[in-house]
């Protein structure tokens, strides 16, 4: 009787995780799948490979010898499988996240990982609001008060928001920044219509009553309303920091506001061990995560 390779995968699978639910997530199968493969395994081996408990699996001994003979072999395998594949068939990773984050963090990143992955193709979709649908893809970076319950949650960096504005209008106001904050138009992303409002709890003397309120749908936007004169723009920060280095934004006021808002980078699906998506995922963490 030959031994199908899927019934080995599932038992190494399950043997690195201890979990039949895991290794079906990791091999796109039902747990009821894995574990038939893996009890077909059983019969022709003619031993127990698990111990099954009420709410765990344990290697039997017999099962702990068998994966140490087993293992390599099947990494070796899996690995010229993808090596090959990999010639003819590149792997495309698909991502979603906002714009302002794909514009001032990941492309000026991008090159060093397709420089180092010329095999692996990539589809980058950008969102311009939090509500905006698109696709289901591979990854997605999300901002968010709260970790998102769908999917594997990484937190990479939280956000402050700092008050900004252009050279001409620091110059004017730097030092009289309370009245700057009466007489210019306050800019804001309508995801956070009550930014400067909870801002003016914290650090503002005296009644707060800005002359004009300019809710703009992107944060790329709000940053170029600011560039360009339009008023006094609460930038997030650290996301913005080239805004002020290449002295495009300046900051009124060192005072910020911290919110619960944090990017969060997040896996739709598991990927298998040394894939070119857990490479990509891996990359995003290492280049992003504070």
């Amino acid at each position: 009787m030959q031994t199908p390779i899927r019934g080995l995968r599932a038992f190494c699978f399950a043997a690195r995780c201890l979990s039949f639910k895991q290794a079906a997530e990791q091999l796109y199968l039902t747990p009821s799948a894995v574990s038939h493969q893996i009890k077909q395994l059983e019969e022709q081996l003619g031993f127990a490979l698990f111990q099954r408990r009420t709410r765990a699996i344990i290697l039997t001994n017999e099962g702990k010898n068998f994966f140490d003979a087993i293992e390599p072999i099947i990494t070796d395998l899996e690995q010229t499988i993808r090596t090959f594949s990999h010639k003819d068939n590149n792997v495309t990773i698909s991502i979603t996240l906002p714009e302002f984050f794909a514009s001032e963090l990941l492309m000026p990143k991008l090159g060093d990982w397709t420089s180092a992955n010329p095999d692996v193709n990539l589809e980058v979709d950008t969102l311009r609001t939090r509500t905006q649908k698109v696709r289901s893809t591979d990854l997605s970076i999300v901002l968010s008060h709260d970790k998102p319950v769908s999917g594997i949650a990484i937190e990479l960096f939280s956000l402050e928001y700092v008050p900004a504005c252009n050279k001409e209008l620091y110059e004017q106001w730097h030092d009289k920044s309370a009245e700057a904050l009466s007489e210019l138009p306050l800019i804001v992303h309508q995801s956070r219509p009550w930014s400067w409002h909870q801002w003016a709890e914290y650090h503002y003397d005296g009644d707060f009553a800005p002359k004009q309120i300019i809710q703009l749908d992107s944060m790329f936007g709000v940053a170029r309303a600011a560039q360009q004169g339009m008023g006094i723009a609460l930038i997030p920060m650290p996301i913005s920091r080239s805004w002020f280095n290449e002295k495009l934004l300046w900051p009124l006021v060192n005072k910020p506001l911290w919110t619960k808002d944090k990017y969060y980078l997040v896996e739709h699906e598991v990927a298998e061990q040394n894939s070119p998506l857990a490479d990509f995922t891996t990359w995003v963490v290492n280049t992003f995560r504070s």
